[in-house]
């Protein structure tokens, strides 16, 4: 396992501050409206909902270690959650680009090559978005069409999604993006095992998803909808949806606004506009909160210094990968 500098270290801890700040202060802005929600919703729901959300989060970082092993580094379980939730606090930083820049040094102290775990970054979101629009575009027709009607720019990209989940589709692509960035190509190819556990738990994920904003939605429905299948559904559809499209306005922390905007379009057969804007709310300060109690779990997940954590690379040296990687 590499060790940072002392530079190194300090600028990690910088970052870490001013991303816990930040989310210290999305927390704050959403805390008054969130409390309101709280009782109408319930404190029994609006648990249920953490703990769904807390389950999402773990399938979502399972999605990135399934793809940084078919690209070559396998991580220990407890190596590849300290990585990837202390990382994934770079997502509050504006421009989307910060978690897979901080998931990329902390790889590598655990033996992954920046640019793998660089590579599996992109690919992770990637394939969230493509499972989300396939999410969204298969439940939406049957129970939220206006949501459709005005997102419809987003679910136009879902065939281009589809195709390119396929595994030599996607191995192109990523060899594509590696020689315009001038970087080592791939070891090999894409499995078709590696991604299709990758899209797995990818809905898995989303499936977590739908019923935290279910048990938010279900105690204040107007009874427009009493199937409580046909409601599940469409939570899964709508959070799918104003996900995707949040992480799409990539100028948006989080996507923050750009989600809670779609999530009251989605919403519209079940609850009225201000309902759904408290349940939006409500389910920004979950996911923010859960975002803070992994990455707190994965602080203290941190492997120790005998190497225990480090990756098991299948190819090679590490320390000559990962100069050929920065070439």
């Amino acid at each position: 396992m590499r060790s940072p500098g002392r530079l190194g270290r300090l600028l990690r801890t910088a970052f870490l501050v001013v991303a816990v700040v930040l989310l210290a202060v999305a927390l704050r802005e959403n805390g008054a409206e969130a409390r309101a929600a709280l009782g109408s919703v319930g404190l029994g729901s609006v648990l249920g909902s953490g703990l769904a959300v807390l389950v999402g989060l773990l399938a979502s970082a399972l999605v990135w270690r399934a793809l940084l092993a078919d690209l070559g580094s396998r991580l220990p379980a407890r190596a590849a959650l300290h990585v990837f939730f202390l990382g994934q606090l770079g997502k509050y930083v504006p421009g989307s680009v910060f978690a897979v820049a901080a998931q990329m040094e902390l790889g590598r102290d655990h033996g992954a090559p920046r640019s793998r775990v660089g590579t599996a970054g992109v690919l992770f979101l990637g394939v969230l978005v493509a499972c989300g629009l396939l999410t969204a575009a298969v439940v939406l027709p049957l129970t939220s069409p206006r949501a459709l009607e005005q997102y419809r720019w987003v679910l136009l990209l879902l065939p281009v999604g589809l195709v390119a989940l396929a595994p030599p589709v996607l191995t192109r692509l990523v060899g594509l993006l590696l020689r315009g960035l001038r970087r080592a190509p791939l070891e090999r190819p894409l499995s078709a095992r590696g991604v299709g556990a990758a899209v797995g738990w990818a809905l898995v994920m989303w499936a977590a998803y739908g019923v935290h904003l279910w048990l938010l939605v279900r105690p204040q429905g107007d009874g427009v909808v009493s199937d409580a299948g046909r409601e599940l559904l469409l939570a899964t559809g709508a959070y799918a949806l104003a996900w995707t499209a949040g992480l799409l306005f990539v100028v948006a922390p989080a996507g923050a606004g750009v989600r809670e905007l779609a999530l009251v379009a989605a919403l519209a057969p079940v609850l009225d506009r201000p309902a759904a804007l408290a349940v939006a709310v409500l389910s920004r300060v979950l996911m923010t909160l859960g975002d803070l109690v992994w990455a707190g779990a994965a602080a203290l997940l941190r492997p120790n210094a005998h190497g225990r954590g480090a990756a098991s690379p299948r190819v090679g040296d590490v320390q000559q990968q990962e100069r050929a990687a920065d070439v």
